[in-house]
């Protein structure tokens, strides 16, 4: 009996043998594609299909894209997305990328996709390899079959640069295809001249290869005798099928186009709606001729490009107008602020599709107050189009005036949510109002569903400002909950007050308090200046490449030199809102330190409650504490409280068990002068205290 395990003692020891020799015998690349992570690795073949070096390669398929024209790239991105949506096991496909010495050669990639229970796509196998040799061997065997072959082929040029042109948004795209195309390629041609036409003349914005430039003809008349004047004028394509044609129809032209080799071109006018856009040339250094084939391809070619250069035209200029709007309704200038650092910046979204969306309404204002205040402003609209931006700036001019009448920070995004729901519009708003006051460093904010506040303190430290909020404008409106709760907050010399939009925060999938601590880690390790700041904060978006617009205004208190006089801090108290009454007691004892007042502290604290309590107490509505700081032979204090009722106050005794009676007492007793004025419906209880000159 023969032994069969003796036959296979004799084989060798590589037997079988590993694919990756088989693969690499063949001129074949594997490559591993993980979609979850986007990582995509390639073997060393691979690499040397594509003509990358390690270190060229990251990982990452844009990183091919230094090897594949963008053209190309696009049509493999919708070959291996319509397979992995019809649910297709595999999908091949061909195409070109340029070799280090830029020449252009074919290869092939075919994949097979790997899923998981639920169907959906999770990994991507497959090879890669040269095809250049091969489809050149195709093409040599071809029969008549073959020839039918590459007529329908050729008619399926105009299918593919219409695809590659689909996603060109400017006229640079539309020429950045018309170079890379594979179509374009394929038909042979050695360079690409391409106009515009404009005023009746025509402006080259793409001519040929490097050194080809033909002195004289960057703007030529559309009556001056050259090819793509001619073809604008007569409407007409021009088909020159030899050199001697070329030299005899155009005397002036060809002399600079002699050291080209140019055998043949085309001319092809660019016809929109009726009327020329613009002309293109392809000149050939290998052919003399034309079919009727190929005619009527280049000329549903000129029409696929025509079409897809007015739309980039047109995008062009809608975008300029938006951008615009957009302009027009921020504020033009920012006015510098004593005692402050600003910095003020606005990104519009970078989404794809009408250039209506690369804008939106988030705006910022700075509004100078009396008295040394500053009145800083944050908001969005709803939505990202042009009646968003025009909405903004009508919000933005309202809450400029209702501030600079002096309204207290509530008043203000009351009567703007006000002035929002009457206007036509289904638009609501999310705004944030802070009134700073620079000699003190008080802010009182107030919140319209907008993102909160951030303080970066001198030590570089940053924290989030929790600031209760009411509705977002025009809904508060519209559901009569009007109410603005406002809160007080202290911005030392040298800290840095933030107001931004949620496109500086969100990010898809995120969530927006995990958002906030990244924003205020990156502030607390951002420069000092705010100007530096701002910019990188914008710099961080702009690589995120966020598909919302965004606002950001810094504002940082300097140190004072010399005690600031005057000033002005209002805070509004409504009856059963003790978080209110304790606001204002704070608002009182942060001025009181802050102006010098701290050796009659007790006294000034003691009045203003008093004086707050007998409004809320002894009226049906809320009371609206005001103190001011004022100069001149004495320094002085005075405390206002206003309240809806007629009724003066009068002074009297308590009894020995009564509860009531000594308020006016204390108020008498403590203060250097006080009184009591009418005020419309109301009144005003006031007192002044004289403070001690600052040493």
């Amino acid at each position: 009996m023969v032994d069969r395990g003796a036959s296979a003692l004799s084989l060798p020891d590589d037997w079988p043998a590993h694919p990756d020799p088989i693969l690499a015998l063949n001129r074949m690349g594997s490559f591993d594609w993980d979609l979850d992570t986007g990582l995509f690795h390639m073997d060393a073949q691979a690499h040397e299909v594509f003509d990358l070096r390690p270190d060229e390669y990251d990982g990452f398929p844009a990183s091919l894209l230094i090897r594949v024209p963008r053209a190309e790239a696009h049509r493999i991105d919708a070959v291996v997305a319509q397979a992995m949506k019809d649910g297709s096991e595999n999908y091949g496909a061909y195409f070109r990328l340029r070799c280090r010495d830029g020449s252009l050669r074919w290869t092939h990639t075919q994949g097979y996709i790997r899923r998981d229970p639920t169907g959906r796509p999770r990994r991507i196998v497959g090879i890669v390899r040269e095809a250049t040799q091969e489809l050149s061997e195709l093409e040599a065997r071809r029969d008549r079959a073959a020839q039918d072959e590459a007529r329908r082929h050729r008619t399926s040029v105009v299918q593919l640069a219409t695809a590659a042109l689909a996603h060109a948004r400017t006229v640079d795209d539309v020429i950045d295809v018309l170079r890379d195309t594979h179509g374009l390629t394929h038909l042979g041609a050695t360079s690409l001249v391409f106009g515009l036409v404009e005023a009746g003349r025509i402006r080259m914005v793409a001519e040929g290869p490097e050194g080809s430039f033909v002195p004289g003809t960057d703007i030529t008349r559309i009556d001056e005798p050259y090819p793509m004047s001619e073809v604008v004028r007569t409407l007409s394509p021009r088909f020159i099928e030899s050199p001697e044609e070329f030299a005899e129809r155009y005397p002036i032209l060809w002399p600079h186009l002699t050291g080209l080799n140019i055998s043949a071109a085309a001319y092809l006018p660019l016809i929109a709606e009726a009327r020329p856009i613009g002309a293109m040339g392809l000149l050939y250094s290998d052919r003399r001729g034309f079919s009727p084939e190929d005619r009527n391809v280049l000329v549903a070619l000129g029409s696929s490009i025509a079409q897809s250069l007015q739309r980039a035209m047109l995008f062009e200029q809608e975008k300029d107008l938006a951008t615009g709007l957009q302009q027009a309704m921020l504020p033009r200038t920012i006015p510098s602020v004593p005692g402050a650092d600003l910095a003020v910046r606005y990104r519009a979204a970078t989404a794809g599709g009408s250039p209506g969306r690369d804008i939106g309404g988030d705006w910022y204002d700075l509004i100078p107050l009396p008295g040394g205040r500053v009145g800083a402003v944050i908001g969005d609209v709803q939505g990202h189009d042009t009646h968003a931006a025009a909405v903004m700036g009508q919000l933005r001019i309202v809450l400029r005036a209702y501030a600079a009448e002096g309204h207290p920070p509530a008043t203000v995004m009351a009567r703007a949510s006000v002035f929002l729901h009457e206007l036509d519009t289904d638009r609501f708003a999310t705004c944030l109002y802070a009134e700073a006051d620079l000699a003190t460093g008080v802010v009182q904010v107030v919140r319209a569903g907008h993102i909160d506040p951030l303080i970066r303190h001198s030590d570089g430290s940053c924290r989030r400002v929790p600031v209760e909020g009411g509705l977002p404008l025009g809904l508060s409106a519209e559901f009569q909950r009007l109410e603005y709760p406002v809160a007080t907050v202290e911005l030392d010399p040298g800290h840095t007050l933030l107001l931004c939009t949620d496109g500086l925060v969100e990010q898809p999938g995120a969530d927006l308090d995990d958002g906030m601590r990244t924003l205020a880690a990156l502030i607390a390790t951002g420069p000092q200046d705010v100007q530096d700041l701002a910019d990188r904060l914008i710099d961080v978006v702009e690589d995120r490449r966020g598909d919302d617009d965004v606002a950001l205004l810094l504002l940082r208190r300097r140190g004072l030199e010399t005690p600031r006089s005057g000033g002005r801090l209002r805070q509004h108290v409504a009856p059963g809102d003790p978080e209110a009454l304790a606001e204002a007691r704070h608002m009182v004892r942060a001025a009181v330190a802050a102006w010098g007042a701290r050796d009659r502290s007790d006294e000034i604290e003691l009045v203003a409650d008093e004086l707050i309590t007998n409004a809320l107490m002894h009226t049906e509505g809320s009371a609206i504490v005001t103190l001011r700081a004022y100069t001149g032979s004495d320094r002085c204090l005075r405390v206002e409280v206003e309240d809806s009722s007629s009724a003066l106050p009068r002074r009297r005794e308590a009894g020995e068990s009564g509860v009531s009676g000594r308020g006016l007492l204390l108020v008498d007793l403590l203060t250097d002068v006080w009184g009591v004025e009418a005020r419309g419906g109301g009144k005003c209880v006031w007192c002044e205290f004289v403070m001690p000159e600052l040493t």
